[in-house]
Protein backbone atom coordinates (compact mmCIF):
# COMPACT_ATOMS: atom_id res chain seq x y z
CA UNK A 1 0.00 0.00 0.00
CA UNK A 2 0.99 3.69 -1.00
CA UNK A 3 2.24 5.65 2.08
CA UNK A 4 -0.23 8.47 2.57
CA UNK A 5 0.74 12.06 2.05
CA UNK A 6 -0.53 14.02 5.18
CA UNK A 7 -2.92 16.76 4.12
CA UNK A 8 -1.19 20.19 5.53
CA UNK A 9 -3.54 22.28 6.19
CA UNK A 10 -4.87 24.25 9.13
CA UNK A 11 -5.53 21.92 11.60
CA UNK A 12 -2.56 20.17 10.76
CA UNK A 13 -0.75 23.23 11.33
CA UNK A 14 -1.71 23.48 14.44
CA UNK A 15 -0.73 20.20 15.61
CA UNK A 16 2.68 21.04 14.60
CA UNK A 17 2.56 23.42 17.11
CA UNK A 18 0.76 21.32 19.78
CA UNK A 19 3.34 18.74 19.14
CA UNK A 20 6.03 21.20 19.69
CA UNK A 21 4.63 22.48 22.53
CA UNK A 22 4.54 19.21 24.19
CA UNK A 23 8.13 18.28 22.63
CA UNK A 24 9.71 21.15 24.08
CA UNK A 25 8.00 20.28 27.53
CA UNK A 26 8.82 16.55 27.38
CA UNK A 27 12.70 17.42 26.44
CA UNK A 28 13.03 19.71 29.30
CA UNK A 29 11.64 17.57 31.76
CA UNK A 30 13.19 14.55 30.63
CA UNK A 31 16.59 15.85 29.65
CA UNK A 32 16.02 13.16 26.75
CA UNK A 33 17.29 15.93 23.83
CA UNK A 34 19.84 13.64 22.70
CA UNK A 35 17.76 10.83 22.25
CA UNK A 36 15.32 13.06 20.27
CA UNK A 37 18.21 14.36 18.29
CA UNK A 38 19.85 10.67 17.49
CA UNK A 39 16.20 9.74 16.40
CA UNK A 40 15.64 12.44 14.07
CA UNK A 41 19.69 11.76 12.63
CA UNK A 42 18.90 7.71 12.44
CA UNK A 43 15.43 7.79 10.72
CA UNK A 44 16.62 10.45 8.09
CA UNK A 45 20.06 9.28 7.61
CA UNK A 46 19.39 5.86 5.59
CA UNK A 47 18.75 8.07 2.33
CA UNK A 48 19.96 6.78 -0.56
CA UNK A 49 20.17 9.19 -3.39
CA UNK A 50 20.59 7.16 -6.47
CA UNK A 51 17.95 4.71 -5.57
CA UNK A 52 15.58 7.47 -3.57
CA UNK A 53 15.21 4.91 -0.62
CA UNK A 54 15.04 5.02 2.86
CA UNK A 55 15.51 8.99 4.64
CA UNK A 56 13.15 10.99 6.95
CA UNK A 57 10.49 8.58 6.28
CA UNK A 58 9.38 7.28 9.84
CA UNK A 59 9.96 3.88 9.09
CA UNK A 60 12.44 3.46 11.84
CA UNK A 61 9.50 3.06 14.11
CA UNK A 62 8.94 -0.14 12.75
CA UNK A 63 10.48 -3.35 15.08
CA UNK A 64 12.59 -4.64 11.84
CA UNK A 65 14.20 -1.11 11.73
CA UNK A 66 15.00 -0.19 15.38
CA UNK A 67 16.41 -3.26 15.85
CA UNK A 68 18.68 -2.40 13.07
CA UNK A 69 22.81 -2.68 15.41
CA UNK A 70 23.62 1.01 14.35
CA UNK A 71 19.82 1.19 16.46
CA UNK A 72 20.57 0.28 20.26
CA UNK A 73 18.42 1.75 22.69
CA UNK A 74 17.15 3.88 20.27
CA UNK A 75 12.88 2.67 21.04
CA UNK A 76 13.28 4.61 24.24
CA UNK A 77 12.74 7.38 21.84
CA UNK A 78 9.99 6.32 19.73
CA UNK A 79 8.28 5.15 22.57
CA UNK A 80 8.44 8.79 24.08
CA UNK A 81 7.28 10.14 20.48
CA UNK A 82 4.73 8.18 20.69
CA UNK A 83 3.05 9.77 23.81
CA UNK A 84 3.38 12.76 21.58
CA UNK A 85 1.68 10.50 18.90
CA UNK A 86 -0.95 10.26 20.70
CA UNK A 87 -2.10 13.69 21.58
CA UNK A 88 -1.39 14.50 17.78
CA UNK A 89 -2.49 11.92 15.86
CA UNK A 90 -2.65 13.70 12.17
CA UNK A 91 0.78 14.39 12.70
CA UNK A 92 2.78 11.56 10.51
CA UNK A 93 5.83 10.34 12.53
CA UNK A 94 8.09 10.73 9.27
CA UNK A 95 7.29 14.96 10.78
CA UNK A 96 6.99 13.96 14.40
CA UNK A 97 10.35 12.56 14.44
CA UNK A 98 12.07 15.24 12.80
CA UNK A 99 10.38 17.92 14.81
CA UNK A 100 11.69 16.40 17.74
CA UNK A 101 15.48 16.75 16.50
CA UNK A 102 15.01 20.51 16.06
CA UNK A 103 13.13 21.31 19.46
CA UNK A 104 15.91 19.02 20.86
CA UNK A 105 18.60 21.53 19.54
CA UNK A 106 16.47 25.18 20.39
CA UNK A 107 15.69 24.21 23.74
CA UNK A 108 19.12 23.24 24.45
CA UNK A 109 21.02 26.29 23.49
CA UNK A 110 21.19 25.67 19.83
CA UNK A 111 20.18 27.65 16.35
CA UNK A 112 16.44 27.80 15.31
CA UNK A 113 16.05 25.51 11.95
CA UNK A 114 13.94 25.69 9.40
CA UNK A 115 11.17 23.09 9.31
CA UNK A 116 8.48 22.35 6.92
CA UNK A 117 6.06 19.83 7.51
CA UNK A 118 4.38 17.05 5.32
CA UNK A 119 6.45 14.15 5.27
CA UNK A 120 4.67 11.21 4.71
CA UNK A 121 5.35 7.57 6.40
CA UNK A 122 6.83 4.69 4.59
CA UNK A 123 6.53 1.15 5.82
CA UNK A 124 9.81 -0.01 4.05
CA UNK A 125 12.52 -0.67 5.85
CA UNK A 126 16.16 0.40 4.28
CA UNK A 127 18.83 -2.26 4.15
CA UNK A 128 20.83 -2.50 7.22
CA UNK A 129 24.07 -0.64 7.38
CA UNK A 130 23.21 2.56 5.47
CA UNK A 131 24.33 4.73 8.55
CA UNK A 132 28.24 5.70 9.25
CA UNK A 133 30.61 3.32 11.90
CA UNK A 134 32.16 5.41 14.16
CA UNK A 135 35.04 3.37 13.94
CA UNK A 136 35.99 4.06 10.52
CA UNK A 137 37.66 7.21 8.78
CA UNK A 138 37.33 10.20 6.66
CA UNK A 139 36.54 8.25 3.77
CA UNK A 140 34.01 6.35 4.67
CA UNK A 141 32.20 9.64 6.01
CA UNK A 142 32.69 10.69 2.57
CA UNK A 143 31.32 7.72 1.08
CA UNK A 144 28.34 7.53 3.82
CA UNK A 145 27.29 11.33 3.55
CA UNK A 146 27.97 11.62 0.11
CA UNK A 147 25.59 8.56 -0.78
CA UNK A 148 23.10 11.07 1.30
CA UNK A 149 24.01 13.59 -1.37
CA UNK A 150 25.60 15.52 1.77
CA UNK A 151 29.29 17.39 1.54
CA UNK A 152 32.64 17.93 3.37
CA UNK A 153 30.98 20.99 5.39
CA UNK A 154 27.62 19.37 6.54
CA UNK A 155 29.87 16.06 7.88
CA UNK A 156 31.68 18.76 9.70
CA UNK A 157 28.64 20.56 10.97
CA UNK A 158 26.62 17.96 11.47
CA UNK A 159 29.61 16.18 13.54
CA UNK A 160 29.23 19.22 15.80
CA UNK A 161 25.99 17.81 16.80
CA UNK A 162 27.87 15.39 19.51
CA UNK A 163 28.03 18.31 21.31
CA UNK A 164 24.85 16.93 22.98
CA UNK A 165 24.90 13.39 24.64
CA UNK A 166 27.18 11.00 25.31
CA UNK A 167 27.98 7.02 24.14
CA UNK A 168 26.73 4.21 25.57
CA UNK A 169 28.92 0.89 25.81
CA UNK A 170 25.52 -1.06 25.32
CA UNK A 171 25.05 1.04 22.48
CA UNK A 172 27.91 1.67 20.21
CA UNK A 173 30.72 -0.20 21.92
CA UNK A 174 31.94 3.27 23.30
CA UNK A 175 31.38 5.05 26.31
CA UNK A 176 31.51 8.26 27.67
CA UNK A 177 30.35 11.93 26.58
CA UNK A 178 31.94 14.27 24.01
CA UNK A 179 31.50 17.53 25.93
CA UNK A 180 31.82 18.04 29.47
CA UNK A 181 28.77 19.81 28.92
CA UNK A 182 26.43 17.20 26.77
CA UNK A 183 23.53 18.56 27.36
CA UNK A 184 24.79 22.50 25.98
CA UNK A 185 24.49 22.58 22.19
CA UNK A 186 27.50 24.98 21.85
CA UNK A 187 30.33 25.00 19.68
CA UNK A 188 32.19 23.02 22.67
CA UNK A 189 33.09 20.14 20.33
CA UNK A 190 34.84 21.69 18.21
CA UNK A 191 37.61 23.68 20.88
CA UNK A 192 37.63 19.75 22.52
CA UNK A 193 39.02 18.31 19.11
CA UNK A 194 41.61 21.38 18.63
CA UNK A 195 42.59 20.78 22.40
CA UNK A 196 43.28 17.45 22.27
CA UNK A 197 42.50 14.83 25.02
CA UNK A 198 41.01 15.45 28.37
CA UNK A 199 39.87 12.75 31.02
CA UNK A 200 36.78 11.40 30.37
CA UNK A 201 36.01 12.99 27.44
CA UNK A 202 35.39 11.12 24.38
CA UNK A 203 37.46 10.99 21.09
CA UNK A 204 36.23 8.03 18.20
CA UNK A 205 38.00 7.68 15.06
CA UNK A 206 35.10 9.33 12.98
CA UNK A 207 36.05 12.55 15.65
CA UNK A 208 39.65 12.48 15.09
CA UNK A 209 39.82 12.24 11.17
CA UNK A 210 38.01 15.51 11.54
CA UNK A 211 41.89 17.11 12.75
CA UNK A 212 43.50 14.48 10.55
CA UNK A 213 41.71 15.65 6.94
CA UNK A 214 43.04 18.94 5.79
CA UNK A 215 39.51 20.15 4.24
CA UNK A 216 37.79 18.85 7.58
CA UNK A 217 40.15 20.50 9.68
CA UNK A 218 39.25 23.78 8.09
CA UNK A 219 35.90 23.57 8.89
CA UNK A 220 36.68 22.51 12.81
CA UNK A 221 39.04 25.46 12.91
CA UNK A 222 36.72 27.66 12.04
CA UNK A 223 33.78 26.28 14.41
CA UNK A 224 35.93 26.36 17.23
CA UNK A 225 36.70 30.27 16.99
CA UNK A 226 33.45 30.56 15.95
CA UNK A 227 29.93 29.76 17.23
CA UNK A 228 27.64 32.00 14.95
CA UNK A 229 29.25 30.68 11.99
CA UNK A 230 29.02 26.74 13.18
CA UNK A 231 25.33 27.57 14.13
CA UNK A 232 24.69 29.01 10.86
CA UNK A 233 26.32 26.24 8.91
CA UNK A 234 24.61 23.14 11.57
CA UNK A 235 21.11 24.71 11.39
CA UNK A 236 21.45 24.43 7.42
CA UNK A 237 22.90 20.81 7.34
CA UNK A 238 20.53 19.65 9.90
CA UNK A 239 17.89 21.08 7.44
CA UNK A 240 19.23 19.39 5.23
CA UNK A 241 19.56 15.98 6.71
CA UNK A 242 16.17 15.86 7.38
CA UNK A 243 14.36 16.99 4.48
CA UNK A 244 16.28 14.08 2.72
CA UNK A 245 13.97 12.75 -0.24
CA UNK A 246 11.50 15.18 0.82
CA UNK A 247 12.98 18.48 -0.60
CA UNK A 248 15.71 18.75 -2.72
CA UNK A 249 18.62 21.37 -1.93
CA UNK A 250 20.34 21.53 -5.49
CA UNK A 251 22.21 25.14 -4.33
CA UNK A 252 25.01 24.31 -1.91
CA UNK A 253 25.35 27.95 -2.04
CA UNK A 254 22.24 28.79 -0.51
CA UNK A 255 22.74 29.44 3.44
CA UNK A 256 20.33 28.98 6.32
CA UNK A 257 19.34 32.01 8.58
CA UNK A 258 19.23 32.39 12.31
CA UNK A 259 18.47 34.49 15.00
CA UNK A 260 19.97 32.99 18.10
CA UNK A 261 17.90 35.38 20.16
CA UNK A 262 14.67 33.14 19.18
CA UNK A 263 13.90 30.31 20.93
CA UNK A 264 11.17 29.56 18.71
CA UNK A 265 11.17 26.78 15.65
CA UNK A 266 10.33 28.72 12.14
CA UNK A 267 7.73 26.21 10.58
CA UNK A 268 7.36 26.53 6.92
CA UNK A 269 4.15 25.63 5.52
CA UNK A 270 4.27 26.65 1.98
CA UNK A 271 4.72 30.16 3.73
CA UNK A 272 6.74 31.02 6.81
CA UNK A 273 4.86 30.18 9.74
CA UNK A 274 6.70 32.02 12.82
CA UNK A 275 6.51 29.38 16.24
CA UNK A 276 8.43 29.82 19.06
CA UNK A 277 19.46 17.38 20.83
CA UNK A 278 23.35 11.63 20.56
CA UNK A 279 25.65 9.87 18.18
CA UNK A 280 26.13 11.83 15.01
CA UNK A 281 27.06 8.41 12.86
CA UNK A 282 25.74 5.22 13.33
CA UNK A 283 27.66 4.04 16.40
CA UNK A 284 28.45 7.47 16.70
CA UNK A 285 24.84 8.42 16.85
CA UNK A 286 25.01 7.20 20.19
Amino acid sequence: MAAEVPLVDDEYVMEIEEARQELRGMIVEKQCAPIMLRLAWHDAGTYDRETKTGGPNGSIRLEGEYNHFANRGIKAAIDLCEEIKEKCPKISYADLYQLAGVTAVEVTGGPTINFVSGRKDSSVIPPEGRLPDASQGANHLRDVFGRMGLNDKDIVALSGGHTLGRAHKDRSGFDGPWTSNPLTFDNSYFIELIEGEKTGLLKLPTDTCLMDDKVFRQYVETYAKDKDTFFRDYAWSHKKLSELGFIDHPDETQENTYDSSFTSITILIGVVITAAAVGLVAMIWS
